[in-house]
């Protein structure tokens, strides 16, 4: 399935829900966004072409949740995806750009689970690590003050003395928004300080708890999880950060790291006790739906498959709670489009 961008039909061609003149449109379904749901849109299209032989395989496109986002809000047209997948939630600066650019109808379906899991090689020195342990490591300014750590034992001393570095996604990717929510934030504000700051200057706790370093500590791989577990191969001190589907996919090679005493599992990240659990999504243009062959069918084949006896459970997804699932089903059924007041 390639990754690259491939457009059939003329940017010229207006789709049906934009546009009153009749006409050739896009045959294939587009999708754009996260790496780590990536994995889990190919499965679905991959079942979707097999089971609808009158429609041609979607074009899946991995750019990152920040990137899909982009592409996703530029415009209503053949020129522009129908789905992004996300490893976030939408934000509400994001869902107003897709406003004022015409992208009025926005069905949002939480697809399932996936953990943002820290890992290290099988070889590796056998980390167990707290939320305040990796702000402080990979903080540009832990509490506000010049960072200073060079090895993990710097940062707490019962860890041990081996160089801080973290291959980590770059700031386009939905997972490295998850690790500054779900992990960095936390641990920042495990200081008394930090949480009494977010009270008095949310700016600038925001700052002091969500910049991560840029000295090389925290090395940028790109968008792609593979490569993360090829680097802890070959530097098995290192840490990562990757989805926890990518883990459950390599424990031959790696294996997860412990967050305040809780180990990366399908079952704490199910019940959400690993600091590191977030939904995962997908976003369909509403205008599309009738315009884009499949595209209904296909959105119907995802809702199919993220239950717990779904092919996508197999492929390292997390199903949903059943009270989540059921309202997910209806959304898609119904491709209701979501309001955004719920956002942030």
């Amino acid at each position: 399935m390639t990754r690259t961008l491939t457009l059939l039909a003329a940017s010229t061609l207006a789709l049906a829900a934009c546009s009153d003149a009749g006409g050739e449109v896009r045959e294939q379904i587009r999708a754009v966004g996260s790496s780590t749901v990536y994995p889990f849109t190919t499965a679905v299209a991959e079942q979707f072409t097999t089971k609808n032989a009158d429609f041609r395989s979607p074009i899946i496109e991995s750019t990152g949740t920040g990137a899909g986002m982009q592409l996703f809000c530029a415009g209503v047209g053949a020129q522009y995806p129908d789905l992004t997948n996300a490893s976030r939630r939408m934000k509400k600066s994001e869902f107003d750009s897709c406003q004022a650019n015409g992208v009025k109808q926005i069905v949002e379906l939480q697809v399932g689970i996936d953990g943002l899991a820290l890992v290290e090689a099988n070889n590796g020195p056998a980390m167990s690590l707290t939320t305040a342990d990796v702000y402080k490591a990979l903080a540009a300014n832990p509490g506000g003050k010049p960072q200073t750590a060079r090895t993990w034992r710097d940062v707490n001393p019962s860890l041990p003395a081996v160089p801080i570095q973290v291959y980590g996604p770059p700031s386009t990717s939905g997972t490295r928004d998850s690790l500054v929510e779900l992990i960095m934030v936390p641990g920042c504000d495990a200081d008394p300080a930090m949480k009494a700051l977010k009270e008095t200057n949310e700016d600038q706790h925001e700052q002091i708890c969500s910049k991560i370093r840029e000295d090389g500590a925290y090395i940028e791989s790109g968008e792609n999880d593979n490569l993360i577990v090829q680097k802890l191969a070959s530097n098995p001190t290192a840490l990562g950060v990757l989805g926890y589907s990518f883990l459950e996919e390599n424990q031959n090679s790696i294996r997860g790291v412990s967050m305040n005493g809780v180990a990366p599992t399908y079952q704490t990240i199910s019940d959400f006790s690993y600091p590191g659990a977030r939904a995962m999504f997908i976003y369909v243009k509403g205008a599309h739906v009738n315009a884009i062959p499949g595209l209904k069918q296909f959105v119907a084949e995802y809702a199919g498959a993220w239950n717990p006896d779904g092919y996508l459970t197999r492929r390292g997804l997390i199903a949903s709670p059943d009270a989540v699932r059921k309202e997910m089903a209806q959304r898609a059924a119904a491709l209701t489009p979501m309001t955004g007041d719920e956002l942030k």
